[in-house]
């Protein structure tokens, strides 16, 4: 409708005379802006990537205007206003685009337009429209398009549309008026069979099989753990005092005790649903790109991001200093509670309640955030982990105000409270070795091999000890202090523990720690192994194009397992079910196994990165190793969880419908009877 509007406009505003002139000077000299159209222009553009640190762009649109004529901003005037200035970058993935625009001009007027007979913001002479965006190959060019509308006092012209490109290592632009192609990239396209294999139907496999199964299981445990999070929450000391002082203020505060406890139960309702709702932007960031979690849980710079934030929240509980919202915020939310009543002010005392228990929430949550942003799930994960965690937070304020009686029979706060904290301090700092983990993993740096996390988490489990048993002091200790029963039985524990750690550091059959699979880096990324990359002694490649050669050349299937270096249920598989004898023997006699890591980081040689244009549409920068086998399992099988395992025909024909995490022994082995009836079926297909 606007531009319906805006080509209007150019016949209405012509007869529409403005009473009085704005502005005025002459134009700024800029040798490097250009007309696209210099017979009907009367802006020249520039446009320019100016770095801000590290991988990080200022995109800046620099329009030079012809005396007499102006440009309006990007603010939404309405439909019947002039057409607002639009940027726009054309998807790659090489480049991430952050919100917000800026404006910037010496000879802006905002105010009555007599053109348009509205309130109008626009610029005159010169002006600067700066976007900002980060990129992860500032050699490659970035592309898009702008659209503008330029007025005098008389009328107005025609929106133009712009397409641009801009390097942002050399800082060469152009500028047209028809789109750019790839070119300066290797472009590479849905129908050339790169990452849509065309023999792989998914739709009619040899052997059919089930359909991959949703993950309702695993968002039950993803409920589950953030419930138990929750209620480790509950045991901090910035909230388990909270609730007999909260639940007393609703059922003792209210003069009709059937609303007292309406009001504590909506409290405990929004308790859950606030943090509930923290998950909604990650829904949208989902619909946009379903890699969008895989990319984010196996980023390198991500996981170390992760790494120095969960020592600081270990430093904190440990009692050496606290975590805290800013105070602002916080009397804000409580001065609401105070001024609105009803709903409303029972909504703004459980986001109080949210921001004063941050110091002890906030570590737990964040390891929900964290551990919830995989591939496997993603938005769903997250939403179903912190439902969970707010349930857990809600449910006592709801029950103590249900049974008041109940208040009595709670413990005293006291310095188990500060046990909890402390005892929380050393499991941060374990789930600090894991992010590290995490991108030494996808980096392939090699400085934390198997033996080596292991060593650490051991030393965390001693120090852990130590300070239950009173032989290590940390802040607000009382040396010589009691140590109860309660603190007695968790260093048992925790002991126990560490003793079963204690063969993983060895290079014996007893190394694998099977009750946590998948949590230390894989048994092949060890010390003690220097060149093989093939999980449990099989034989294994990590290209597609050899496997499959392989395969014709043996007459086997391929199984093409789409893995990951940081991917959890992945090393399950290898180190519980992979190593079953029944499954073992297919693995190493019957399949050629190519095993595709979707998050290897490593960059391809520059003469290899090219642009992806998808069946959909949407393109995307293949950098890595792992971008390629992302693409092809995306594009070729749906799919962007890991595992994700498929079985093929030495041609590259789909046998049997592909099967995620699969820890049943004897289900995973129907999957490979499957697909060898498949090639028997074949077999017998090609003899007549």
């Amino acid at each position: 409708m606007r531009k319906t509007i805006g080509v209007v406009g150019v016949l209405a505003v012509a007869l529409a005379v403005l009473l009085s002139r704005c502005g005025g000077g002459a134009v700024v000299a800029d040798p490097t802006a250009i007309k696209v159209d210099p017979a009907n222009d009367k802006v020249a553009w520039s446009v320019r990537a100016v770095s801000t640190g590290g991988v990080s762009y200022d995109l800046i649109w620099h329009a030079v205007i012809d005396d007499g004529w102006s440009v309006y901003s990007v603010e939404d005037f309405g439909e019947m206003g002039p057409l607002p200035s639009r940027f726009e970058f054309d998807t790659l993935g090489h480049i991430s685009i952050q919100p917000g625009l800026d404006e910037k001009s010496e000879h802006t007027i905002q105010g009555h337009d007599a053109v348009f007979g509205m309130e109008v913001k626009k610029f005159k002479h010169d002006v600067d429209f700066v976007n900002h965006f980060g990129t992860s190959a500032p050699e490659f060019p970035v592309t898009g398009q702008f659209e503008y509308m330029t007025c005098n006092d008389e009328m107005c012209l025609p929106p133009s549309l712009i397409f641009w490109r801009v390097v942002p290592d050399s800082g060469t632009f152009q500028l047209s008026l028809v789109p750019f192609d790839l070119s300066g990239i290797a472009a590479k396209t849905c129908a050339d069979g790169t990452y849509k294999l065309a023999s792989a139907d998914l739709d009619s496999p040899v052997v059919p099989g089930e359909k991959e199964r949703g993950s309702n299981g695993s968002l039950l445990v993803i409920f589950f753990l953030g419930f138990i999070g929750g209620l480790v929450a509950l045991l901090t000391p910035c909230v388990f005092p909270m609730i007999p002082l909260t639940v007393s203020f609703f059922t003792k505060g209210s003069t009709d005790k059937r609303k007292g406890l309406m009001n504590a139960l909506l409290y405990g309702a929004f308790i859950f649903l606030i943090y509930a709702a923290f998950s909604i932007p990650f829904h949208l960031l989902g619909s946009v790109n379903p890699q969008i979690f895989n990319e984010i849980s196996t980023n390198p710079w991500l996981n170390i991001f992760f790494f120095v934030i969960f020592i600081v929240f270990a430093i904190s509980f440990l009692g050496y200093f606290e975590i805290t919202l800013p105070s602002s915020w916080v009397n804000k939310m409580d001065s609401n509670a105070s001024k609105f009543g009803g709903g409303l002010g029972i909504f703004f005392m459980a986001l109080t309640l949210a921001l004063v228990s941050f110091s002890c929430t906030g570590p737990i949550l964040g390891s929900l955030l964290a551990g919830a942003l995989s591939s496997d799930g993603g938005a769903w994960q997250l939403t179903m982990g912190l439902s969970g965690f707010g349930l857990a937070l809600a449910l006592p304020f709801a029950l103590f105000a249900m049974f008041p009686g109940w208040l009595n029979n709670l413990p005293r706060s006291g310095g188990w409270l500060d046990t909890v904290k402390k005892t929380l301090g050393f499991v941060e700092l374990a789930l600090a070795v894991k992010f590290f983990s995490n991108a030494d993993l996808v980096m392939n740096w090699g400085l934390l091999k198997r033996e080596v996390f292991i060593g650490l988490w051991i030393v965390i489990g001693i120090g852990l000890v130590l300070y239950l048993i009173g032989r290590l002091l940390l802040p607000h200790d009382v040396k010589g202090a009691s140590i109860g029963k309660g603190r007695w039985t968790t260093a048992v524990l925790v002991l126990a523990f560490v003793v079963y750690l204690i063969p993983g550091l060895t290079n014996t059959p007893w190394r694998n720690l099977k009750l946590l699979s998948g949590f230390p880096p894989p048994l092949f990324y060890s010390l003690y192994e220097h060149k093989n990359e093939c999980p449990e002694g099989v034989t294994c490649y990590h290209t597609l194009a050899e496997g499959l050669e392989v395969a014709k050349r043996d007459n086997r299937m391929v199984m093409i397992d789409f893995t990951g270096w940081a991917c959890v249920n992945c090393r399950k598989m290898e180190e519980t079910v992979w190593v079953e004898p029944v499954i073992h023997s297919v693995l190493r006699d019957e399949v050629v196994l190519v095993s595709l890591y979707v998050d290897d980081k490593r960059e391809l040689d520059k003469e290899d990165q090219h642009v992806y244009i998808a069946c959909n549409g949407q393109k995307s920068f293949i950098k890595t190793i792992g971008d390629q086998w992302s693409t092809l399992q995306t594009e070729t099988f749906a799919q962007a969880s890991q595992p994700l395992y498929v079985l093929l025909s030495p041609d590259g024909t789909l046998l049997t419908d592909p099967v995620g995490y699969t820890p049943d022994v004897d289900e995973y082995a129907t999957f490979f009877q499957r697909g060898l009836s498949g090639m028997q079926k074949l077999k017998g297909v090609a003899a007549k």
